[in-house]
């Protein structure tokens, strides 16, 4: 009898853990069983491991084998098992020795040929056994994404023969070389090229940037409010090297990795406005990563706002108030990071314009409510973006901007490096326990806000949000300390509470 234990990675979220794979040889009719709560998609790695087996020249052995995947309690999906148990077979039959495989996982899909397919995944895969101190088989097609996991000890093959020639020392592979992802600068092009006028939005864009603040953009058709959108990324510094693989790996684990992730470039998703909450927070059989996570340390755009269902929108509360996304089905639990920056962009009638006098009061009223008040909450700074005065084919030079506007990329990141040095963190992400200290207010400012909070009927979550914008504001101008104009400008930023107050009568 024998028997071999081979070591590879599960895939559960963005987590990779340890699987044992034992296989064992024993007298009695041929036969082949896998067990260990494998999927029918591991399952059927009987039929792919035997044929790759006979395809690339091995005896496959005429025993009964037994594979086990252990732990049990893990949920195990896809082919990702292939090349480990196809090992463990060539070491139960003695063609590889039984010491062959100490301090190394294996991990990749077998075709029937016996040539190695990517799986998805690789990367978490690859950062669990750089822990363990192992050294990972994995297939070429992953050669790329597992590149970007420093100081992994790692081979790149391309079929099981490959892998054999080199455990049994005929044929070594080359180690691959690891390419760490470097900051990318960001975007030398002008930010506000192409957009005239919206001073105050552009003024938003940059608090929102600087702190990490949630912003909505409101206002009729063809205002800039997608175009103003889309420039925050030129605002934002450029990903460090911890974050770049933190956003590499969620790609990876849905299999949709690209030059610009591998670049270590943030992330901009706009999902369409008939998205499900299951495609926004992620989920399925398996449960796999949505839109929120995809936007990790990125933005998540949501263009005509309104428009997505009530039950897709509400599903962001969470997300947005924890940075994560908590996962459970039946075949298993997931937690996937979702530290994005939220951007909306609406309309505020129905029609496209409140003022057209196309759509009664109550009617645009039922259309705003769509989005809820708690999701409302969470959205710091909430500006109008009005219809220009005059039409113009010549656009404004960005050197010809108000000074408060000027050299945004350059305002922005000391902004950020204030907010680094003096809490570890951006404004939008400081605990409520800290706000005394961080946004401390004379008596007098005091007063100040909260009377206006007050009659602005601000909820709790909403005053503390306003005070970090204020201090945004402070930090962008210079300031030690929160003033009253920095307070007034914040509470400025409520153009949508504003509007439905008007409609409401209040």
């Amino acid at each position: 009898m024998g028997m071999a234990v081979v070591k590879t990675r599960a895939g559960t979220g963005i987590d990779a853990p340890l699987v044992r794979v034992e296989v064992h040889l024993a007298n009695g009719l041929p036969a082949f069983q896998l067990v260990g709560m494998a999927e029918t998609s591991v399952k059927e790695a009987r039929d792919r491991v035997r044929s790759a087996l006979i395809n690339s020249g091995f005896e496959f052995p005429a025993r009964r084998i037994t594979v086990n995947l252990s732990p049990a309690s893990i949920p195990k999906q896809g082919g990702r098992y292939d090349l480990a148990i196809a090992v463990g077979i060539l070491m139960a039959h003695g063609q590889l020795n039984d010491s062959t495989c100490d301090g190394m996982e294996f991990t990749g899909e077998l075709s029937l040929t016996g040539e190695l397919m990517a799986v998805s995944g690789i990367i978490p895969a690859v950062i669990a056994c750089r822990s363990a101190g192992r050294t990972m088989f994995h297939p070429a097609a992953n050669k790329d994404e597992a590149a970007l996991v420093d100081g992994a000890k790692r081979f790149a093959a391309d079929s099981l023969i490959s892998v054999f020639l080199h455990l049994a020392g005929l044929e070594p592979l080359a180690a691959d070389e690891n390419h760490p992802v470097k900051p990318v600068h960001g975007s030398a092009q002008p930010v506000w090229e192409g957009i005239h006028g919206q001073h105050q939005a552009k003024r938003a864009l940059m608090i929102a940037a600087a702190g990490a603040h949630n912003l909505i953009f409101t206002g009729p058709p063809g205002t800039g409010k997608s175009l103003l959108a889309s420039r925050l990324l030129r605002l934002l510094p450029p990903l460090s090297a911890d974050e770049a693989l933190d956003v590499a790996a969620l790609y990876s684990v849905k299999h949709t990795v690209t030059r610009d992730i591998i670049a270590g470039c943030r992330p901009f998703r706009s999902p369409h406005h008939t998205s499900s909450a299951v495609a926004l927070t992620g989920g399925g059989a398996s449960p796999a990563p949505g839109e929120v996570s995809l936007a990790h340390h990125g933005v998540l755009f949501l263009d005509e706002l309104p428009e997505f269902g009530r039950r897709a929108l509400d599903v962001l509360r969470e997300p947005l108030e924890t940075g994560e996304v908590h996962i459970s089905r039946a075949s298993g639990q997931a937690t996937f990071p979702a530290r994005f920056q939220l951007i909306a962009a609406m309309n505020p009638s129905p029609t496209g314009d409140a003022d057209d006098g196309r759509t009664p009061p109550d009617q645009i009223l039922r259309y705003l409510s769509r989005i809820s008040g708690p999701l409302l909450d969470r959205i710091d700074i909430q500006v109008e973006v009005p219809r220009l005065p005059d039409y113009q084919l010549t656009l404004t030079p960005e050197n010809h901007e108000p000074d408060d506007i000027r050299q945004p990329q350059q305002k922005v990141q000391q902004a950020q490096a204030v907010q680094y040095e003096r809490q570890g963190g951006l404004n939008a992400m400081l605990p409520v326990s800290r706000l005394a200290d961080v946004c401390a207010l004379s008596e007098e400012d005091s007063r100040f806000i909260q009377m206006a909070a007050e009659k602005l009927s601000l909820s709790m979550r909403a005053f503390h949000r306003a005070l970090k914008v204020a201090r945004t504001i402070a930090d962008l101008e210079g300031q030690d300390t929160v003033q009253r104009n920095h307070l007034s400008e914040a509470l400025g930023y409520r153009a949508l509470d504003n509007l439905l107050r008007q409609l409401s009568g209040i």
